[in-house]
């Protein structure tokens, strides 16, 4: 009975921990080649090449930190025998060079990443043939035609689904922050109309940060309207919940955990231009909502002096908590993920939100609180991910996007409009700080995840395989 109980108990686990780890997790050393090329073979090994710089322009433009993305390409790069590789990636570029020996020269080449997307279908999708290089023999024609085909396939939902989940995303957020059915409902129409106009200004080529300039812009309007015509409507509406859930979902697609990445692991100069960037877009949003409130000013239309929000009391917790897991998952439904990594990347956000509900209900702080509930959301990533065969970026971003100081922000803007600048700075700072606490616990949880590999019974001991538990069937468990 004990022993049936032990194995129960150590099967549950390894269904937990899953059977796999995504690719950064084994990156520790250069694999034993299964299907070497020659190396004196130039075409070959510019094949190879063109496959690793490929990857790794997938994971560079999903945000990956530019240390993961080293380590991919240098994977792959010794899974056919250039074991011996410099690789160079910062902000928008990888550059490698393969060194073939002491009597042939090196073999160089570089990539431009021209484009930023949160596409992680496809990061999923390359983290699974990096995978199989690593487990089959696959030549570089078949790994060619692989990348190929991943690259230029089509998101799997279409544009109008994504659109969908971002203003799901933002009802959701509404709802977290202590929003009504009247608060979700317009802030859902409100982030529809900032995702179509966008994707309209994207197709036109308009710049980033003129883009983020209208989201905010468009996210403010129609709160100050409808707050300046509540009485008449017969509603009562607290715009800075609307403005701060389009204020998250605009602060959600840009690679802040990516930047503070690289300041952490070793890339100072990536880091600075990933960071750089936030905070160019982050601007954006901030002028496009001092626009919009000045021109309601203008027309007549003030809104409401903004209060310290006081931490959730126990008996909201669970409502925050459902909301939290259903940004997480409705912004994973926008970025394109797979189904499978769905209900993940709900749980990180759950688990995110209650984290941070009850750290603050002990009075330590929203940044110290942030921080906590990240580092439990890169560590559930790490875990969970494995089983889901997904790349823990993927669940560790949707986890701390219900997390995000989009009424921070708002707050901190209100205060500089009405003169009130020793309290708009501290709470920008505070902002500031909760956003860089959100990146750096997602990097600490992370880490723990692959420090912890495996409990030490599962694990490999020399060339012994860890066994695979698995459960009898119950004829053969009567026959013993």
């Amino acid at each position: 009975m004990a022993r049936g109980r032990l194995r129960d108990a150590l099967t549950s686990l390894n269904r937990l921990i899953g059977e796999e780890r995504a690719v950064v997790d084994d990156q520790t050393s250069a694999p034993a080649p299964l299907q070497p090329i020659d190396l004196t073979d130039d075409a070959k090994v510019a094949e190879v090449l063109d496959i690793a710089l490929r990857s790794g322009e997938v994971l560079l433009a999903s945000g990956t930190s530019a240390m993961d993305t080293t380590a991919q390409v240098q994977f792959v790069a010794a899974s056919y025998g250039l074991a011996r590789c410099d690789v160079d990636v910062t902000y928008n570029a990888i550059r490698i060079s393969a060194h073939r020996g002491p009597t042939m020269p090196p073999a160089a080449t570089m990539r431009i990443v021209h484009y930023r997307a949160l596409d992680f279908t496809r990061l999923a999708a390359v983290d699974r043939l990096t995978r199989r290089l690593r487990t089959e023999a696959v030549s570089p024609d078949d790994a060619h035609d692989e990348l190929t085909r991943i690259t230029r396939a089509p998101h799997p939902y279409n544009r109008w689904t994504a659109t969908l989940a971002w203003a799901s995303m933002a009802a959701s957020a509404s709802v977290l922050l202590g929003g009504n059915l009247l608060v979700a409902v317009i802030s859902f129409l409100t982030t529809m109309v900032i995702d179509r106009v966008n994707r309209r200004l994207n197709a036109v080529g308009l710049p980033f940060f003129f883009q983020h300039v209208m989201g905010g812009l468009i996210a403010a309007a129609p709160a100050s309207l409808l707050y300046t015509f509540a009485d008449e409507l017969g509603i009562t509406i607290r715009p800075s919940l609307i403005i701060a859930a389009g204020v998250i979902v605009l602060l959600s697609g840009l690679s802040l955990v990516g930047s503070v990445q690289d300041a952490i692991t070793g890339a100072p100069i990536t880091a600075v231009a990933r960071f750089f960037e936030v905070l160019m877009m982050t601007g954006g949003i901030i002028a496009g909502v001092a626009i919009s409130l000045r021109i309601a000013g203008a027309l007549g239309s003030t809104l409401p002096v903004l209060t310290t929000v006081a931490p959730p009391a126990l008996a909201q917790i669970p409502v925050q908590v459902v909301a939290g897991a259903f940004t997480s998952l409705f912004f994973a439904v926008a970025c394109y993920a797979e189904r499978r990594a769905l209900p993940i990347a709900g749980i990180g956000g759950a688990a995110g939100i209650l984290v941070y509900a009850l750290a603050l209900s002990v009075s330590i702080g929203p940044v110290i609180a942030s921080a906590i509930a990240a580092t439990v959301v890169g560590f559930v990533g790490g875990i969970l991910a494995r089983r889901a065969l997904t790349p823990p970026q993927v669940i560790a971003v949707a986890g701390i996007t219900p997390l995000l100081p989009g009424l921070a922000l708002y707050r901190g803007l209100y205060a500089l409009l009405n003169n009130e600048l020793l309290a708009g700075f501290s709470a920008l700072l505070s902002a500031f700080g909760i956003g860089c606490a959100l990146a750096a616990g997602v990097t600490l949880g992370e880490w723990i995840a692959r420090t912890m590999r495996r409990p030490r019974i599962l694990r490999r001991t020399g060339t012994l395989r860890r066994p695979t538990l698995s459960r009898r069937r119950s004829g053969q468990n009567r026959a013993s």
